[in-house]
């Protein structure tokens, strides 16, 4: 249709917002369904981060804000910043978008030439190379397999980046492997950056605190200070605060990127939600007592799943650091056929098959870049994990 812009033709829908779709319309149609596809806490949003909200509806906090944010909000995000990462930033250098979505995007549309590379680490979160396309660049994409527990390796990096390369869009912990970088790790990946000096990163730590075990956190800015010129650091309230809906995401950066995402937004959205601001400003300078239960659960459930599913036919599945997915390979079940005679020869199949046949609603690893793999979210609770596990275990026992 000659009507519409050529950069759609670019860029195609989002998977897991597909497969979420079209669980729902099966659940409207009276199936028994469980969905493992939504990257959403099911944890409500803490009392004290609500009350602040409702705190300031009754102020009259109700106003339009400044593009960047509330100064209350970014000066918040820069002692969390200081406190948790070791990281100095001014107030200045921080903004505030709705949802790291908005952030990353308006990163990249302030930077993006007819061009431009940027690297995605397959298996990427959807939106990264999409978000490219629409911006103008050329995704360019590093496998991270399953041998190296999905971690990019340093050689690999080395490889991909071409005198084109603008970005490395880094996710740690992983959507969605769940895998997360030790210091060490992530120390051999910005050795190679600091030979380039051309690349920029752009770091999404939106999973940061659900980390398990004794797994330590760290954020590229941090293990190498050399790099602080050239690093956007994003990060939101959506995951460790159960903030999904109120679409809070911000970053902080060199003061000239920041102020050109702040041009772009200003003709854009403007400033974010007023009551979600105030709210993001309790969440990080409130209690944060609320994150250890989180974590508690998320990581009960991570066992749970990997157990369940290294017990079944056909599938091997890593124990990820971090995040609430795994990404189990499910190369073993390739070529079988399923009960209505039609052969499994992709991933999607699989996964479509699966939510036809036994009601688990799970997105194909092809759509993150990387497959045969399949990508479950176990941000649900014990009882559903248990029963979608079952099911799932059924499901590849009847597979021929």
């Amino acid at each position: 249709m000659a009507f519409l812009a050529d950069a759609l033709k670019r860029v195609k829908p989002s998977a897991t917002i597909t497969i979420t779709q079209k669980a729902r319309d099966l659940k409207a149609q009276g199936k028994d369904v469980i969905s493992l596809s939504v990257g959403e806490p099911d944890f409500d949003t803490p009392d004290n981060i609500k009350e602040a909200a409702i705190a300031a509806i009754r102020r009259g906090e109700t106003k339009y804000t400044p593009v960047p944010g509330i100064p209350q909000l970014r000066e918040a995000i820069t002692r969390k910043l200081k406190r948790e990462n070791g990281l100095d930033y001014k107030a200045s250098q921080t903004i505030v978008g709705t949802g790291g979505k908005h952030v990353i995007y308006n990163a990249l549309l302030a930077t993006l030439n007819p061009g431009d590379e940027v690297i995605c680490v397959a298996p990427y979160w959807v939106s990264y190379p999409e978000m490219v396309a629409l911006c103008g660049g050329t995704p360019t994409f590093c496998e991270a397999t399953i041998q190296n527990n999905f971690k990019l390796q340093p050689a690999d990096l080395e490889a991909a980046i071409t005198p084109k390369t603008k970005w490395l869009i880094l996710n740690s912990p992983s959507n969605p492997s769940g895998a997360a970088y030790t210091h060490a790790e992530m120390k051999a990946l910005t050795d190679v950056l600091m030979r380039h000096p051309h690349v920029w990163i752009l770091t999404d730590d939106m999973y940061e605190h659900l980390v398990y075990g004794d797994f330590k956190f760290v954020t590229p800015a941090q293990v190498e200070p050399g790099l602080y010129e050239r690093t956007l650091t994003m990060n939101g309230v959506s995951k460790s605060y159960a903030m999904t809906g109120w679409r809070i995401g911000y970053a902080a950066g060199p003061q000239h990127l920041i102020n050109a995402m702040d041009l772009v937004q200003g003709q854009q959205t403007s400033g974010t939600s007023a009551i979600s601001q105030w709210a993001a400003v309790e969440a990080l300078d409130g209690t944060q007592e609320h994150i250890p239960v989180f974590r508690k659960a998320f990581e009960r459930r991570r066992d749970l799943v990997v157990s369940m599913l290294n017990q079944t036919r056909g599938l091997k599945c890593p124990t990820p650091e971090g995040a609430f997915y795994v990404y189990p390979d499910c190369s073993g079940l390739i070529g079988k056929t399923l009960p209505n005679g039609k052969k499994i020869e992709t991933d999607e199949d699989l996964v479509m098959g699966l939510l036809e046949n036994e009601a688990v609603a799970a997105v194909h690893g092809s759509a993150f870049g990387l497959g045969p793999n399949f990508r479950i979210s176990y941000a649900t609770s014990d009882e559903k994990l248990e029963e979608a596990c079952r099911r799932i275990q059924r499901f590849c026992a009847e597979l021929r």
